[in-house]
């Protein structure tokens, strides 16, 4: 079996970012709200049908080898947000203490899907999948605790793709139809956009752009700041605060069986280390 190439890895994404690219951003109307098509959505689907279960372009042992690189991309998308914020510091300053405490929104995202994760049969898949909703820092964290291949990684590695190819076109949607409300100050409605997602930021705030076109500018940096800080304290919130409530949680109310066969996998593996 020949060793898997980093090359190899670094020109099928530059394939895939120039196809993705070339289609472009694709918009269409759904009732009150605007879905948006980002290029990031293409690059998921191509390149999951590269993968071993269909064109077997690329290999598990190549996949694998590609899993260091979501850190180095969260980077990189990290300091692209910090560059739309800078010449609305002042305006951000006013929200005051808004931008900061929209994080404690993170155990709305626990307190539902937990239920419903048991319901469905889940195991430790839950925690990597509930404590939030999973995007590209989620992932880091939880590789870093527990591994990809854990079922934590599983979990939260499904709730992300499942968040790619649908969480933009919902948050579009959504968006539009609170903007088309008008209970909420357009200003709140752009800080509940910056959820930790790039896409599903840009769907949102596209879509309250499409209803409040004369404070397009506004809405944007609100969106983009909030977008940066969940994705800076949310780390934290999400390693001290989400990750251990969620445990205790499974430990709690999860299914007997699967706790006991955790807690046998977590002695065994504690033996061995031994």
């Amino acid at each position: 079996m020949h060793k898997p190439s980093e090359w190899k890895i670094h020109a099928l994404v530059l394939a895939m970012v120039v196809v993705s690219e070339f289609i472009g951003i694709k918009s269409f109307q759904v009732g009150p709200g605007k879905a948006i098509l980002l290029p990031m959505l293409y690059a998921l689907v191509i390149g999951f049908l590269m993968g071993p279960k269909f064109l077997k372009v690329v290999n598990l042992e190549e996949m694998k080898l590609a899993t260091p690189f979501i850190g180095l991309s969260v980077m990189l998308l990290i300091a692209k947000y910090g560059t739309t914020i800078g010449p609305s510091i002042p305006l951000l300053l006013k929200a005051g203490p808004a931008l900061i405490l929209q994080e404690i929104g993170n155990f709305g995202t626990i307190v539902f899907a937990f239920p419903i994760a048991m319901l469905l049969g889940f195991g430790r898949e839950a925690i990597g999948a509930v404590h939030s909703i999973a995007r590209e820092g989620n992932l880091a964290i939880i590789a870093d605790m527990y591994g990809l291949e854990s079922p934590e990684g599983r979990g939260v590695m499904g709730i992300y793709i499942c968040g790619t190819l649908f969480g933009a076109i919902f948050f579009g949607i959504m968006a539009g139809f609170f903007a088309s409300l008008k209970i909420f100050h357009p200003y709140a409605l752009a800080m509940a956009c910056g959820v930790g997602s790039a896409s599903m930021m840009a769907a949102s705030s596209g879509a309250l752009t499409a209803v409040y076109p004369a404070m397009a500018k506004e809405i944007q940096a609100f969106a983009s700041a909030s977008n940066l800080l969940t994705a800076a304290d949310g780390v934290y919130a999400s390693i001290f605060v989400a990750i251990p409530f969620t445990e205790w949680l499974y430990r709690k109310f999860g299914r007997k069986d699967n706790v006991t066969r955790a807690a046998q996998a977590d002695l065994a593996a504690g033996r061995e280390g031994n």
